[in-house]
């Protein structure tokens, strides 16, 4: 007997199908889809978007859940009304942007449930790995909590995962050591995440070396406060002045004379021994001035306002008694006061020719400079030769070259070597007198026949020889 059989399906087999799927649509119908909801959506009252708060006013399934044929998804009903982070998905820089660039594949219902009750959180990590540093602070530090365990999100936030509970730090931190717990938050507050990140920078591994201004020498030993008093924040310690005189002042023992440039003789090392390079000041210290002792200047430790002329302090060795004035580097050097240099074209007599040779006693007798005259005469008395005709203005004539030849010979208008016989001598012209001249001492002439030959010719002042013999030759004109 042939039996008329659909594969696995009977008459019989269909008909219980049907009834069945009957009941369960009858079974839902009555329970009012309750069947198909794991629970409650949330009631807790957040951002108004259109005219809903919360999702527990959401009505139809559908505005979340797609169906199975649809291509759009539950994440993208999400942020079709959480157009917000809809926005920051598309920033590397924000947090949604960061999960989403992290791990693709995340969606929203991965950290985000519903259906758990009217006041259950919305949030809820747990196993998710999220990416704490994109907001501001790491859990690379953050591992293991004081009893080993590895730390869960409630160690820090509680309850609400959006909120941090600021007393953790302290309760967590008391644990691992409670004696510098207390001791840090006196020094810089309760407010731990104004200067740490989670990253421990500012942890038992910090090194201030790393920094602009390192610690060596005495600033190792020194606590914290004593540079970063009252800081709270990374701005407060980062604005700690790094100049010595800021937090030294009060131990200046100069008391300000040597300015605020601690460093231009103290190091970190300690005070003492200072080493202080007088040759960045203004007076730098040469020959004999740098084997003396500071005190030798700076008498009671008065260094500001010494002064830097060499008089101040030499005046008691002055051997010229003030004669030679007070500049006397003018001849001296630091070097020794031997060996004087006096650069005599500095004075108002500069040495030339013969001057310039002379032992300086010829002109400073008894070793008298100032006042010193600087004529001629004073040194260089009227020859006899001169008669007394000649005044007292020797360098009309003379150079300091040497005496002769004396200039005079030079502009004299009379022929010198008149007569061929070489320079006569100025007596021979000028017997009694250089203003006045006679051509007799040559001219063997009377004076009656010079008289008569001249008025023969109407010459009347035959006196005055030049007037008409100017070169010493006879005229026939």
């Amino acid at each position: 007997m042939q039996n008329n059989r659909l594969g696995c399906l009977t008459g019989t087999g269909i008909f219980a199908a049907l009834i069945t799927l009957f009941v369960l649509v009858g079974v839902a119908f009555a329970s009012g889809g309750h069947m198909f909801s794991s629970g409650d959506l949330n009631a807790q009252s957040g951002e108004t978007i259109g005219v809903v708060n919360s999702h527990a006013q959401i009505s139809e399934c559908k505005a979340c859940h797609s169906a199975p044929w649809e291509r759009e998804t539950m994440a993208d009903r999400c942020l079709a009304c959480h157009t917000n982070i809809a926005a920051e998905m598309l920033s590397v820089a924000e947090l949604h942007g960061a999960i989403t660039q992290k791990n693709p594949s995340v969606a929203c219902r991965d950290c985000h449930f519903e259906h758990r009750g009217a006041a259950a959180s919305l949030t809820d990590m747990g196993e998710n790995a999220f990416p704490h540093e994109t907001l501001g602070y790491s859990l690379t530090g953050h591992q293991r909590t004081a009893k080993n365990e590895a730390f869960v999100c409630s160690d820090c936030h509680g309850e609400d995962i959006a909120t941090f509970a600021s007393d953790s730090c302290q309760t967590c931190h008391n644990q691992i050591d409670i004696v510098f717990t207390q001791a840090h938050l006196l020094s810089f507050g309760a407010e731990c995440l104004a200067c740490h990140d989670g990253v421990d920078r500012y942890g038992n591994d910090f090194d201030h070396n790393s920094f602009a201004f390192q610690l060596i020498g005495k600033h190792a030993e020194a606590s914290c406060t004593n540079c970063h008093l009252d800081a709270r924040t990374i701005a407060d310690l980062q604005s700690a002045p790094r100049d010595c005189f800021s937090c030294h002042q009060q131990d200046d023992p100069h008391a300000g004379s040597y300015g605020n440039d601690c460093a231009a003789c103290h190091s970190a090392k300690g005070w003492t021994p200072a080493n202080f390079d007088h040759n960045l000041s203004a007076f730098k210290l040469e020959g004999e001035h740098a084997k003396a002792a500071c005190e030798d200047c700076h008498v009671n430790k008065v260094f500001k306002g010494t002064p830097t002329d060499c008089y101040s302090c030499h005046q008691q060795d002055d051997e010229h008694n003030g004669q030679f004035g007070t500049q006397c580097d003018a001849c001296h050097t630091p070097d020794d006061w031997e060996g004087a240099s006096f650069d005599h074209s500095r004075s108002g007599f500069p040495l030339t020719g013969a001057h310039v040779s002379l032992e300086c006693e010829r002109c400073h007798v008894n070793n008298v400079f100032a006042g010193t005259p600087s004529a001629c005469v004073a040194c260089h008395a009227e020859p006899a030769v001169h008669a007394g005709q000649f005044g007292t203005e020797c360098a009309a004539c003379h150079s300091t070259a040497a005496w002769t030849p004396a200039t005079f010979t030079e502009n004299h208008t009379f022929p010198l070597n008149h007569g061929e016989q070489g320079t006569v001598a100025c007596a021979t012209c000028h017997p009694s007198s250089y203003s006045s001249y006679t051509c007799y001492g040559c001219h063997e002439h009377t004076e009656a026949n010079i008289r008569g030959k001249h008025l023969e010719e109407g010459i009347s002042d035959f006196q005055n020889c030049v007037q008409c013999h100017a070169d010493g030759r006879e005229h026939d004109d």
